[in-house]
Parts: structure tokens; sequence; C-alpha cells
């Protein structure tokens, strides 16, 4: 199941903000001056066709590069003016796993505490809770080199806990894992957030951030497009509807009369009867069935999806690649079943 939906709570602190922040290489303008605001404690999802300038936000507001405008804040530290702050605050997850397959997985994390001056006891407690928390304890003593994807994406992010964080940044971190994999890291992102954490997560994937993000904000050609609750931003679509199914073809012709804006499917003897999906608007278009002496054999109520926003709000969202398996067919397949 989703977390629950925190919407826009203003009056909480942010833990990530960021106003009219510009990046350009050359000629391209990667980011056209964006505003973000992240609450403590939720996940952020921000939500782009590849080139969209996901990646290079992560990297501004984790101090790996500096933006040409604009001001930023994480953790309550400026990015540019006290980098150092912003980096004891957070973690970094990349699009690929960061890790040396010459080492046991228990080694990574040790070399990782080392890296954050840890001290070896701490260090070692450390290591040992986070590999029973990943669930690879058993495996502990074996190279990172002969880990599945899935395995070796939750090794990355137990190294990213380390330091405790209190703030999360996972660039697209499920890319090219299957289906059981990417639910396991859901479930691994929802334990950190009920733990106080904030994940700024960054996906082509839209039922990943249909399940995990509080907010969401899609970015189409370094602009923020649109902002809000995955509830919210379905809303602003058109595109509700009702399919009702006949088996008497008189029928299918009188409801077909009765509204004579639906559209037809003669072969499949269905109406989709545009509007608003509601239980009332629902309940009233039956009723203009019954009081017609109409009879349909079933109906489905569709309504607007991620899909939908994601293909209306970017330019070239149709071309976007995402190759995961079946809870995850690329949007310009799926544009096509439609």
């Amino acid at each position: 199941m989703p977390t629950p939906r925190q919407g826009d709570d203003h009056q909480s602190p942010a833990a990530v903000s960021a106003v009219g922040l510009r990046k350009s290489y050359g000629d391209q303008v990667v980011l056209d001056g964006i505003d973000l605001r992240v609450p403590a404690g939720s996940v952020f999802a921000l939500l782009g066709p590849n080139g969209a300038g996901k990646t290079t936000t992560v990297q501004i507001l984790s101090t790996l590069i500096g933006a040409d405008a604009g001001q930023a804040q994480v953790a309550g530290h400026d990015v540019a003016a006290a980098p150092d702050g912003v980096r004891a605050a957070i973690g970094v997850t990349g699009q690929f796993a960061a890790l040396d397959d010459l080492l046991t997985a228990e080694e990574n994390l040790l070399l990782m505490a080392d890296l954050l001056r840890l001290g070896k006891r701490e260090g070692r407690r450390r290591a040992e809770e986070l590999l029973e928390r990943f669930g690879i304890a058993d495996v502990g003593h074996k190279r990172a080199a002969t880990f599945s994807g899935g395995m070796r994406r939750r090794l990355d992010l137990a190294m990213t806990l380390v330091g405790d964080p209190r703030v999360i940044f996972l660039d697209e971190p499920t890319t090219g894992l299957d289906p059981r994999s990417r639910r396991t890291m859901w479930e691994t992102v929802r334990s950190l957030v009920a733990a106080g954490t904030t994940v700024f997560l960054t996906t082509q994937y839209l039922e990943e951030a249909d399940q995990l993000a509080d907010r969401i904000a899609v970015l189409d050609g370094g602009r923020i497009v649109a902002e809000g609750t995955a509830e919210e931003l379905k809303a602003q679509i058109p595109g509700s509807h009702v399919r009702l199914r006949f088996t008497d073809p008189d029928d299918y012709e009188n409801a077909a009369a009765a509204f004579p804006g639906a559209a037809r499917d003669d072969e499949n003897l269905a109406l989709r009867v545009a509007g608003d999906a509601g239980l009332d608007a629902l309940r009233g278009l039956l009723d203009r069935l019954d009081a017609a002496g109409i009879r349909a054999a079933d109906f489905s109520v569709h309504t607007p999806d991620l899909d939908d926003v994601f293909l209306a709000l970017t330019g070239d969202g149709a071309t976007t690649t995402g190759t995961d398996t079946a809870d995850s067919t690329p949007l310009h397949v799926k544009e096509t079943l439609r």
C-alpha cells in the first residue's frame, strides 16, 4: 500500500528547498529556474523523461556541482556557502551501485564507516545493524561481485545509511531491477521515512512515484511544469469516463441514443461516456439507464493515472524509455495500447 499522502504542509520545516536554480552547459539550458520545497520526514519525487534535468538537480543539491544561479538549502545548510554541513547531513545513492566488487558486503560497509571516521567499534556496530536490516547478513562475508542486482542496490543503500543521514537522495534507485527487487526497495524507503528520514527521489517509473511520494514535481525541459500529490496531478487531466458494455444490440443502440455524445465501440457493443467518474455521477448514469429500461451487462470506471499526467505535461513523454517488466511498461508502449 502507498504511504499516506501528507500534502504540502507549509507549517513543517523544509528539509530541502530551492529557489530559482539554473544550470547550463554551454548553450544547453539544463535547469531553467526551478523552485522546490520538501517538508522534513516526507518522500518527494522528481518525475521526468530522460534529459529533463533530474540528475543535475540532485547533483546541485548534494553539492557535487554548483548552480549557475539561484539558492538552495539542505538540512538547514546553504549548498553553496556551507557544503560541508550539507554533506554531513545527507546520503546519496546514484543510478548505479557504488560498490567495491573485490570487498565483501561487510567490508564495503566498514570502509564507508572508516571514511566517515566513526571509529572501529561504532563502524562494526553500524555494519552489523545494516546487514541485518537489509536482509543480507547471511551473505555479509561474500564479495559484492557475486550479488544480484537487487542485492547490490540494497547494499548500496545500506552504505548510504552508515552515517545515519537526515536527508537521502535516491537518483533512479530501481533502474534495471526486476519487479520483486523494486518492491523490496520501496518497502525500504517507506521504513526510512517512518523513522523520520527525508527522501528525495528521482524516477521515470510512474508507478514508483505513485506508490511512494507524498508530493510529486514533474520536470520537463528544465522547468517544473506541475507539482502536487498524485491525486492532485491526476485531477488536472481530463479523461474520466465510464465504459458501458452490452450483450443485447437493442440495449446498445438505445443507450447510444440516450447518450449521444458517447464514443461507440460497435464491435464490442460498448460505449465510453465521458464525465465525472465520481459515485454520484455514476449513480445518476445508471439511474438514467434504468429509467429507460436499458440493461448494461457490466461497466467500468476509468480515471486519469500518472501515465496520462506525464504524457499530457511533458513534451517528449511519449518517447521516454522505461524498460522494466509488466508493471512498468514503457510509456510509448502504453500510449500505443490506449
